[in-house]
């Protein structure tokens, strides 16, 4: 994937997962916007600031593995004001149901279709073991 990554923090899971998060509020509406392909999938913890984190995989399969899921949700909520929230929701969707309309501020974005789901946040350098 030829993507200027600049900007983002980038895991990779097994089976050729990668998993990108933001850093600032202009990398996540770069993030989410410009390097999520629609069919990629988008996280961002429920009504708090934090880093929008996109889960994508070379193949572009519809769904998204439990483990995958979990984990791009867990550095969703480890990236935001949420850290020490214990379990916190996070808002998940597709790339192509997020968008921004003109005059929102920096890593604001609307959602046209979402799900939920509660999760303790996840330390990458636990997870992952280092930072990348």
């Amino acid at each position: 994937m030829s993507d200027d990554l600049d900007g983002f923090r980038q895991y990779l899971m097994t089976d050729d997962w990668e998993l990108l998060v933001g850093r600032t509020a202009r990398d996540n509406d770069r993030l989410s916007i410009k390097v999520g392909k629609a069919g990629d999938f988008w996280f961002h913890v429920a009504g708090m600031p934090g880093s929008h984190v996109v889960a994508r995989h070379p193949k572009r399969p519809t769904q998204c593995p439990r483990e995958v899921k979990r984990v791009a949700a867990g550095l969703a909520a480890f990236f935001s004001k949420a850290r020490a929230g214990g379990q916190v929701p996070v808002h998940w969707t597709t790339c192509k149901h997020v968008s921004k309309p003109r005059g929102l501020p920096p890593g604001k974005v609307t959602l046209k279709k979402y799900e939920t789901l509660k999760i303790e946040p996840i330390d990458p350098e636990e997870y992952f073991g280092g930072s990348p």
